[in-house]
């Protein structure tokens, strides 16, 4: 269990059964307890460098959610919720998460999980169709349960008449969803990359091999899974290291999955507030801004370019009919 530096938190947390046990273990575990006025404006934090970055994950924030507007989505969800957490423990190189809240992206644990699972329970049976909620837009469920248990909680009290819960991960530690009455109604998505990328780019997350042996287990469990390949990054054996993904998740990936997985490919976009928190955090890491096959999508954002990334979309399209002729694909942006 991810031991933290210091806490932050609002003082009302303390109103809500999670936020007091949560609040209670760290204390007794000797750990720095700081008051603050509002989960999103810490003064001492907005004013720290990039540079420390990788410090500032080390510490995290409770306080309790006051936004949940549902934002309509059209790719693997009808909304996107904000749920129990937002930010991150792993510094992965490119999280879009950054773009939000610049070097402050550091995991934030909201505590009246009651309050926004009866907004989901009570929209979705209110529909006069099946809705899916994505509830880990904004955080990495699969690592938050690791200090909350909220995902266990969720799934154990998602009792809407119709309707699913759906998030992705990066990491393995799925053991203790194995047993739980998920009742056929959450979709795990698992995010992929080559090793190499996951070593260069993808730090503090888990390795590929355990990603694989989790979304095995998740499938025997009886959930419902898909595929992210995710961000695609354009380094200059690429090619060779996503056909050599794809074809390891076809050898590895257990039939029941392979059977009705359905992937997602996303080519990674990159940010100027990105650039600069990596060049002082990451003095050392790969450089992920390449000019030469990258260009502007908007204020201070970088996507690849145009014919570049029609080109990664063919051989893409190619490498997955080959090793997985009879799976779609839900989409490549």
């Amino acid at each position: 269990m991810f031991i933290p530096k210091a806490v932050y938190f609002e003082p009302k947390a303390r109103e809500y059964e999670l936020g007091k046990q949560l609040l209670e273990n760290y204390e007794k575990q000797g750990v720095s307890l700081i008051p603050i006025e509002n989960h999103n404006n810490i003064e001492e934090m907005r004013k720290k460098q990039n540079s420390e970055f990788a410090n500032m994950k080390q510490n995290i924030i409770i306080g309790v959610r006051k936004t949940h507007k549902f934002v309509p989505n059209h790719k693997v969800s009808d909304f996107l919720v904000p749920y129990t957490s937002s930010g991150c423990i792993a510094m992965c190189m490119y999280c879009y998460l950054v773009c939000n809240y610049n070097k402050c992206s550091y995991m934030r644990l909201f505590v009246n999980r009651e309050q926004m699972l009866e907004k989901i329970i009570k929209v979705s049976n209110q529909s006069e169709k099946e809705l899916t909620f994505e509830i880990g837009s904004n955080s990495d469920l699969i690592l938050e349960n690791t200090i909350t248990h909220n995902l266990e909680w969720t799934i154990e009290n998602f009792n809407a008449q119709k309707g699913y819960l759906t998030f992705p991960t990066k990491f393995d530690m799925v053991d203790t969803l194995l047993n739980l009455n998920h009742k056929g109604k959450v979709i795990v998505r698992m995010s992929m990359n080559p090793q190499e990328i996951i070593n260069r780019v993808e730090f503090g997350t888990s390795r590929l091999d355990n990603r694989i042996k989790a979304i095995n287990k998740l499938k025997e469990a009886g959930y419902k899974v898909g595929i992210l390949i995710a961000p695609i990054i354009l380094v200059d054996n690429w090619k060779q290291l996503y056909e050599e993904l794809i074809k390891k998740l076809s050898e590895e990936l257990s039939q029941k999955v392979k059977k009705d997985a359905i992937f997602e490919l996303i080519f990674m976009t990159y940010s100027y507030v990105h650039k600069m928190i990596n060049k002082e955090a990451f003095p050392n890491a790969i450089d992920l801004f390449n000019p030469e096959i990258m260009t502007g999508r908007g204020r201070g954002k970088y996507m690849y370019k145009k014919e570049i990334r029609e080109d990664g979309e063919i051989f893409l399209r190619k490498t997955m009919k080959k090793y997985f002729p009879e799976n779609k694909i839900l989409y490549i942006v």
